[in-house]
């Protein structure tokens, strides 16, 4: 695909305000930059409007929404947000699907939404969930360090007669579970590469809880439990200045109608509801969520799936507080979390999602293939055990893969490919959105001076206007407006409230007997007339709008 930036990297702060600069600057009636907020290192998250400013502002169109990096080290998302951007822009005045797109259309895109998170995970060792600001943090425990300073946090196994682990005879380097009759041999903790911080009743290691918890996705307003329930939930909701500002954006910009929320790994496009069981959820959303991701699997491979039915593996204490159960059981607008990349089908060893735990058999079995898969296809990324003379443990032995840039990200050879793929889907996402139409206005003369207008107004797109039933048992939808203006009317309303229009995704069809049908069309369409006095030769106009769905105008000479 044809970008003015390469992607074959990931991307630092000032790596993507530079880039950012230079689309404004190259493409001023095209892209608008926005400082969302200010991140506590004084950092900007920004927010980026991509549409033709000549064919109307950005609100008056059907709104689309994507982001990137809610998780600090989710790396990839930022890079597939950014190439989005570029590939519209880039393309605009070649590629008529991508001038179609902002001539009549508005995205949205928060690329990097934890810049301080992001830039402390691609210039240090350290991983992190969102933040690097201390949280609920706690003394005691192996913390993890860069021992060896190689610029990676490995494994390092410690040699002890109480370990679970032990070399395994057939495989070099690969470690497995000690068996039950395993009473005579070498055996080994695993443990993060890292420091010991002395606690009470450290002669029994244990894993040092993260000093940076904060997690962002728990943090939203929907579904959001304390800590105690689900850790780096935040004070409150919306108690991170990166959340809020999400919020905010997106109830600023009411004609957003579909989000796509950047995450990684496992390659999965996630819908909601993930609070609840899917069959609680209105019938017609499921089956637009399900039609959608379908072209997820088409573009992507990934698989689709329910948050809650088959994501969850604890149905009774699930975790929540996402922005995506925000944006669907809040605000009633369709959302999906794209998990990039997924190591675990190269390396020939699929996770297979069914709402239950996993076997720690089958878990080893994964990710001694990965590890294999990784000295195969990105040698870079690993090292072989070797013995480290640890200050307090003794003699040690560190080793494994760089996980940063093989489980959670994709080896950065690897990374353009997943950018593509994405923007191909987005696309393709974001053309699902309702849109306005007039199909047809009319005028006879039916006296002196009077006359009849009739309009018939239409729903073009794939989703109603109202989005989502959801939206409507919230009362979060607006009706579907049509005015007339430069005219007296006589009978009918100047302003009509005609509600919602369906999209047609809503149409039944099937086969019978052996023929593809159409049983019922979806009502996407509505007629509305008025009475008018005025003069022949008298011009009107006629508009339709709806805040998620655009707005169509036309003028008609009497």
């Amino acid at each position: 695909m044809n970008t003015t930036f390469t992607y074959d990297h990931y991307l630092l702060y000032e790596e993507i305000k530079k880039d950012l600069t230079y689309f404004t600057e190259k493409y001023p009636q095209l892209c608008k930059v926005e400082v969302n907020c200010v991140s506590e290192e004084g950092r900007n998250q920004y927010a980026v409007t991509l549409t033709n400013q000549a064919t109307g502002n950005a609100l008056s169109k059907p709104g689309w929404y994507l982001d990137g990096n809610i998780h600090a080290g989710e790396v990839t998302s930022a890079s597939c947000a950014m190439h989005t951007i570029d590939y519209l822009l880039t393309n605009y005045e070649t590629d008529a699907e991508c001038r179609k797109l902002l001539d009549a259309m508005t995205i949205y895109v928060i690329p990097r939404v934890s810049p301080d998170g992001a830039e402390k995970y691609l210039t240090s060792a350290y991983t992190l969930r969102s933040a690097p600001r201390e949280y609920l943090s706690e003394k005691g425990g192996i913390k993890s360090e860069d021992l060896d300073g190689d610029g990676v946090i490995r494994m390092m196994r410690i040699p002890t007669p109480y370990g679970a682990w032990k070399k395994d005879p057939q495989q070099e380097g690969v470690m497995v579970l000690r068996e039950p009759s395993d009473t005579d041999g070498t055996y080994y903790d695993i443990y993060p590469e890292g420091v010991l911080e002395k606690y009470d009743g450290d002669e029994n290691l244990k894993q040092k809880k993260p000093d940076w918890g904060l997690d962002f996705n728990r943090n939203f307003p929907l579904g959001w439990f304390p800590d105690s329930r689900q850790p780096g939930a935040g004070k409150y909701p919306l108690s991170n200045p990166e959340n809020k500002a999400i919020v905010d954006f997106v109830l600023a910009h009411s004609n957003i109608g579909g989000a796509a929320i950047g995450h990684t790994s496992g390659g999965l496009l996630l819908y909601p509801p993930g609070t609840r069981p899917s069959k609680s959820a209105p019938y017609y959303d499921i089956n637009s969520f399900k039609a959608i991701a379908e072209m997820g699997v088409q573009e992507l491979g990934y698989q689709p799936m329910n948050i809650f039915d088959s994501f969850m593996s604890d149905q009774e204490h699930f975790d929540s507080g996402a922005l995506d159960d925000w944006f669907y059981q809040s605000q009633g607008i369709p959302a999906y979390t794209m998990e990039f990349w997924d190591i675990a089908t190269k390396a020939g060893v699929p996770h297979e999602w069914n709402g239950k735990p996993e076997e720690p058999k089958k878990a080893l079995e994964r990710f001694n293939a990965i590890m294999k898969w990784v000295k195969v296809n990105a040698p870079e990324y690993y090292q072989d055990w070797k013995e480290y003379d640890h200050p307090v443990l003794g003699k040690v032995e560190i080793g494994g893969f760089n996980i940063k840039y093989t489980i959670q990200n994709p080896p950065q050879k690897y990374l353009a490919e997943e950018c593509e793929h994405d923007t191909k889907f987005n696309l393709r996402f974001a053309k699902a959105m309702p849109h306005l139409t007039l199909d047809s206005v009319q005028s006879e003369t039916i006296g002196d001076g009077l006359f009849r207008v009739t309009a018939v107004v239409g729903n073009l797109g794939f989703l109603p206007t109202n989005l989502t039933d959801e939206a409507v048992s919230l009362k979060v939808d607006h009706p579907v407006t049509v005015e007339i203006a430069a005219a007296e009317v006589i009978e009918g309303k100047k302003i009509n409230e005609i509600g919602s229009l369906s999209g047609y995704s809503r149409t039944d069809t099937g086969s019978f007997y052996g023929n593809l049908t159409t049983y019922e069309s979806a009502p996407a369409k509505k007629k509305v007339s008025w009475i008018i006095k005025a003069k022949k030769g008298d011009t009107i106009v006629i508009k339709a709008q709806q805040e998620k769905s655009g707005c169509a105008e036309t003028a008609v000479t009497l």
